[in-house]
């Protein structure tokens, strides 16, 4: 698969444990949460549609969804989450780029900041390392039994400006305009495909390969600030060498 979801597609299988689910779950809500703010409905309200739709992909409850917009529309403390996003620099001068959603600014930096000092990093002004990201919508389809080709067929046919297969062909990528993600999930999913999730993405332009050293670092803060409770979704350019992924995976 592309350099940008190697290591993300680890840490989604390592958060199969009680607490990484609760966590996740958590996150989840607090992202549905935000979305609805303003408009509870999500047939008018189209980012709040894809943040159901994710927490729906990541097995999040009905009950977990209800209570999430409901949060929103109460007001209270809800209304103090913000979303906030922060840029850095990783091992071997990667770019990084840090979603949150934070009821304390100044909690989250501290954690942020530790993190990436912890791992030789640092965080940066806001718009260092931004535009080395393009903002994409995600539709990952389970090809393993399906012909890779007539997914991507069925991909461009509804809209996808690109389709990433992965190396034995089970996994397919279709990239869209963040915008039409959702849509493109609809079609796919009539189509009679199965569709794993849709979301938003950043996908860097440009992969910076690390060696070994550099890698096994850039992962650890990678995965220190992704456990972090404030923290959404972290988005890196580091191109990781195949040994280090399969080490990690295996760990």
């Amino acid at each position: 698969m592309s350099g940008h979801s190697k290591w993300s597609s680890i840490k989604h299988k390592k958060a199969a444990t009680d607490a990484k689910r609760a966590q996740l779950f958590t996150k989840l809500a607090r992202e549905i949460t935000i979305a609805a703010r303003g408009n509870p409905d999500p047939l008018s309200n189209a980012p709040l549609r894809l943040a159901i739709q994710r927490a729906k992909d990541g097995n999040v409850p009905n009950t977990n969804i209800d209570r999430a917009v409901q949060r929103a529309a109460g007001g209270g403390d809800a209304d103090r989450l913000e979303e906030v996003i922060y840029e850095g620099y990783g091992p071997g001068g990667t770019a990084v780029i840090v979603e949150v959603v934070t009821d304390n600014r100044n909690r989250t930096v501290a954690d942020l900041r530790l993190a990436f000092s912890r791992a030789g990093g640092n965080l940066a002004e806001n718009g260092a390392v931004a535009w080395q990201f393009d903002l994409r919508g995600i539709v990952t389809v389970d090809a393993a039994d399906a012909d890779p080709d007539a997914v991507q067929l069925a991909a461009i046919e509804a809209g996808a400006l690109d389709v990433d297969v992965s190396d034995d062909g089970a996994v397919v990528e279709v990239i869209t305009e963040p915008g039409d993600a959702e849509m493109v999930r609809a079609a796919l999913t009539a189509a009679g495909l199965a569709v794993e999730k849709a979301e938003l993405s950043r996908i860097p332009q440009n992969l910076v390969p690390l060696d070994e050293k550099a890698a096994i670092a850039a992962l650890k803060m990678l995965e220190r600030l992704d456990d972090l409770d404030d923290v959404s979704r972290v988005y890196s350019n580091a191109e990781f060498p195949d040994e280090v992924l399969e080490a990690a995976a295996s760990a």
